[in-house]
């Protein structure tokens, strides 16, 4: 079967190959009749390729994003598997990765100040705050379509989120604390940031299955660390000193080796029961010697992945929001620690 062109999709729908261009390029000036007969025959030529029902555009993007990346491990991970997903991919023109320092707003405004006038979708990471928001719907207004990643900002006009269901992701966490420690126990939660919605549905869910299925398991800190390594190694530390008794440490951002090592400087890294999200190389060693129990993972390829074909059928399709699917998290034990790019993970 030869190679579908806006040609033979223009004789296959009875159009002019100008309409036909204007519907696969998103232009105005088309009827949805005449949209809808053309969007049929590409996906039917194979012209449109689909990952998960999501059409893909007729010609290459700029794309960009906004990643508070700073000393967060997991984000980096994330930027480098944008990056190379991106650079195969045909359709993607240019990918560029913004790193911000951290999760203040004045970050993300300066930022969003350097995108280029060629982008038509960003990607981001970003807290549920105020001015945050407020950027955002000026990029949608402008034209830009937005993603949402790992954490989503639901009031603003965004195209999609992707990620995991993140109450349901605290739940999965609040499951296995409580299946580890025998239903009973003290708890102590480190979040990375309360205005990262996805941290705060972390903590929901994590807390409502406690409440239901747990409720000899008790949480008696809960304390914000804004995803430092340092900021959790000395937080556990003190914590672990002045809580003699503490039984489980539930992480539901980053700082999950500042932790492991507090754990195991204070020798109690086979007594506490330590569940954290998302997994990184450099926890690999706390989870063989048992320090991480379990970890919550959303598969950091996957979601890189999943952004980037999320913003191409954003630019792709005139519906101002794509079909809502969440990636479905999985359980890492170290019996099945996984790889990263593809490569054996270092020790």
């Amino acid at each position: 079967m030869r190679k579908a062109t806006i040609r033979t999709i223009a004789e296959a729908c009875g159009l002019s190959t100008a309409t036909v261009d204007r519907v696969l390029n998103s232009r105005p000036g088309v009827s949805a009749a005449a949209r809808h007969r053309v969007l049929s025959c590409a996906r039917t030529l194979g012209y449109l390729p689909e990952e998960g029902a999501v059409p893909l555009p007729a010609h290459p993007v700029h794309l960009e994003f906004l990643l508070p990346i700073g000393t967060n491990a997991f984000l980096q991970a994330l930027a480098a598997q944008i990056t190379a997903f991106s650079r195969s991919l045909p359709l993607v023109a240019s990918c560029r990765i913004h790193p911000m320092e951290g999760l203040a707003p004045g970050h993300l405004l300066a930022a969003a100040e350097n995108l280029s006038p060629e982008t038509r979708a960003v990607g981001v990471v970003a807290t549920d705050h105020p001015v945050i928001r407020e950027a955002l719907k000026d990029l949608v207004e402008a034209g830009t379509r937005v993603v949402t990643i790992a954490s989503d900002i639901p009031s603003i006009p965004r195209a999609a989120y992707v990620g995991v269901d993140n109450v349901a992701a605290g739940r999965v966490g609040g499951l296995l604390m409580g299946r580890l420690m025998a239903g009973s126990g003290r708890v102590c939660v480190f979040l990375g940031s309360r205005r990262y919605r996805g941290h705060e549905e972390r903590s929901l869910g994590f807390s409502s299955i406690l409440d239901e299925d747990f409720p000899d398991l008790r949480i008696v800190h809960a304390h914000e660390v804004f995803d430092a390594r340092s900021a959790s190694r000395d937080l556990a530390r003190r914590v672990l000193a002045e809580t003699p008794d503490l039984a489980g440490i539930y992480c539901v951002g980053g700082g999950r080796s500042g932790i492991a090592e507090a754990l195991r400087e204070a020798g109690r890294q086979r007594e506490v029961v330590f569940v954290c999200h998302d997994y990184i190389t450099e926890i690999r060693a706390a989870l063989l010697d048992g320090t991480i129990d379990a970890v919550i993972d959303q598969n950091v390829r996957l979601l890189a992945e999943q952004a980037v074909i999320a913003l191409l059928g954003s630019v792709a399709t005139a519906v101002p929001s794509l079909t809502r699917k969440f990636i479905e998290p999985r359980i890492i034990f170290r019996e099945n620690i996984p790889t990263l790019s593809g490569r054996p993970a270092p020790p």
